[in-house]
């Protein structure tokens, strides 16, 4: 039995449903950092085929009757993670990177004009992070504190620590969204100038609570 948790490979072609869509397989392609959903594309074998051995995701083209790199003129490519499969083999997610917008509109997604939401963000700041990060250091503060280095970084994620405990002691409900904000900004540049970040976070965290068992709710 294919295991559900592994990416899907070259070799587990077979396992899916090819017929019950004539040959085509709807793939949904999700932001593999942030989770956003950037659009939905169809595959036939060989486009697959294409995506796990470029590890660019190429779609069939209904249209053109035709293979399709996704960014190919635009330059707006989805750099794959991994494929899954659901449980009936009949329907793909593909966790990718993407370089730029995704939908045609210009937009990150095809499915909102908005980039991720919610937590998602997080990730996306990472991102910003890392782009403002080789700015020249007098046209951006992230700039200036990577250029600062570690242990400056480190000196603000005390601070800024200090100022949510702060806030939280005085009960000051917005200070403490500004304050954890601010938190969360510094740490991001501290995990940027160490070389990890919130993948491998969540990772650990993940680790230790199957590490600790199952707990009664």
């Amino acid at each position: 039995m294919r295991d559900r948790n592994a990416p899907l490979t070259a070799s587990g072609l077979d396992s899916l449903d090819w017929a019950k869509g004539g040959g085509l397989i709807p793939a949904i392609v999700q932001d593999s950092a942030t989770l956003q959903l950037l659009m939905l594309g169809y595959m036939n074998r060989e486009s697959l085929e294409a995506t796990l051995a470029s590890g660019l995701v190429t779609f069939y083209s209904r249209s053109r009757a035709a293979l399709w790199r996704k960014g190919e003129t635009s330059g707006n490519l989805l750099r794959l993670d991994a494929v899954h499969c659901d449980c009936d083999g009949d329907a793909l997610l593909v966790l990718c990177r993407p370089e730029g917008p995704t939908c045609h509109l210009g937009t990150p997604s095809c499915f909102t004009a908005e980039g991720p939401q919610g937590i998602g963000f997080v990730a996306e700041l990472q991102r910003i992070i890392e782009r403002r990060s080789a700015a020249p250091p007098e046209e951006s503060y992230t700039a200036r504190m990577m250029a600062e280095g570690p242990v400056r970084i480190a000196q603000k994620v005390g601070e800024e620590g200090v100022e949510l405990a702060l806030a939280a002691a005085t009960g000051d409900r917005t200070a403490c969204i500004e304050e954890a904000g601010d938190l969360v900004f510094h740490v991001g540049l501290l995990m940027q100038a160490r070389g990890f970040g919130w993948a491998d976070v969540a990772a650990e965290l993940r680790r230790r609570h199957e590490a600790a068992g199952p707990r009664p709710e």
